[in-house]
């Protein structure tokens, strides 16, 4: 059993080589054909869906499937008739606009990398936004570096210079600077356990002077500026370096709480500028939201009142390389969740 197991493995292994230098020899060939024929493209397609017809189709397919297969003939004649005279109402219609509801997502990481994104999806809508429209952000972060989360929530902020009305869904986590973004909007909704809140500052620096110093290593920092660096992970670090580094971090801080304030000036601030969370129903006593429900239920709601809800998205244009990259990472992943499930399966039937 052992031997064939090994002879397997070898086996494996080997056609794993073979399929790996195939691949990474059509990349090289479909790579230099790019660049000799000066292929270039945007870095991003737009596509938009409209929710509510994806809805109506999605119920009627599940409507179907409920059915006889004799009935299931007749109500889709019946509905094709219906799609017919559907069709025909709208194009005898008068061209009326009907309020529309636009729907970004923004799932934050520590960089705030998809910033670029939710900037040229706001610039876009900035150019459609009528008067009765409303823009939802469907808010996903627990914040990150300042500056970054900074600059995103700047994107938010000019919808609502534009009088945009902003709508900002939380279903998951809007913290620290997931809520300097979140509380950009005019109405903020959350899910009952969505953590909210975390209006605070941390910094974190390691110090490893006494382990160098111990084995006689010298570190020089030379600056030019009284506080140019005040605390260091190699040099030693100064109470008046780490004074400064404190009264920085509580300016940073009285910066974010300022901040928050001008967007909801009936929310007590100094109460919850703790760095503490909250879970949504607790947050909505304190004020820091608005309502409690789920993305999804608010967008039903706007759908029953005959809005049109469309779902923007800004999808990256993949290049062979990263497409054969990702599959490969994706069927490493499954491999490797496939190997830790079947020794915790063994793992279980041995106790």
């Amino acid at each position: 059993m052992i031997e064939w197991i090994a002879e397997y493995a070898l086996f494996a292994a080997k056609l794993a080589t073979l399929v790996i230098a195939l691949g990474v020899l059509i990349v090289l060939v479909v790579s230099i054909k790019q660049r000799a024929s000066g292929q270039q493209g945007d870095d991003n397609r737009l596509r938009v869906v409209a929710l509510n017809e994806r809805q109506r189709q999605r119920r009627e397919s599940l409507r179907l499937a409920g059915m006889t297969p004799a009935r299931r003939r007749r109500a889709q004649k019946a509905l094709r008739k219906q799609e017919k005279a559907r069709r025909k109402g709208k194009d005898d219609a008068p061209d009326e606009v009907p309020s529309r509801v636009w729907v970004l997502d923004f799932d934050g990481d520590l960089k705030a990398s998809r910033t670029p994104q939710l900037a040229e999806q706001i610039s876009l809508l900035l150019g459609e936004l009528q008067a009765e429209d409303e823009v939802v952000v469907r808010l996903t972060s627990g914040g990150g570096l300042v500056h970054a989360y900074g600059l995103a929530a700047a994107q938010l902020d000019r919808l609502r210079d534009a009088g945009a009305h902003l709508t900002v869904c939380v279903d998951k986590v809007a913290a620290s600077g997931g809520y300097m973004m979140a509380c950009c909007a005019h109405r903020l909704i959350a899910a009952p356990f969505a953590v909210i809140g975390s209006i605070g500052v941390v910094a974190q620096v390691p110090n490893v002077h006494r382990l160098l110093k111990k084995h006689d290593i010298d570190v020089e920092l030379l600056t030019a500026g009284r506080y140019k660096r005040t605390l260091t992970v190699l040099g030693e670090n100064t109470e008046e370096g780490r004074a400064k580094f404190l009264d920085d971090l509580q300016e940073t801080h009285d910066l974010f709480k300022r901040y928050v304030g001008e967007r909801r000036p009936a929310l007590e601030v100094d109460k919850v500028a703790t760095g503490e969370i909250w879970y949504g129903r607790q947050a909505l006593e304190d004020g820091l939201i608005d309502e409690i429900a789920t993305s999804d239920g608010y967008l039903a709601a706007r759908m029953k009142e005959n809005a049109r809800v469309l779902h923007v998205t800004l999808e990256p244009r993949h290049s062979l390389l990263q497409r054969i990259g990702v599959g490969a990472s994706m069927g490493i992943e499954r491999l490797g969740d496939r190997v830790m499930e079947r020794l915790e399966a063994s793992s279980w039937q041995r106790r």
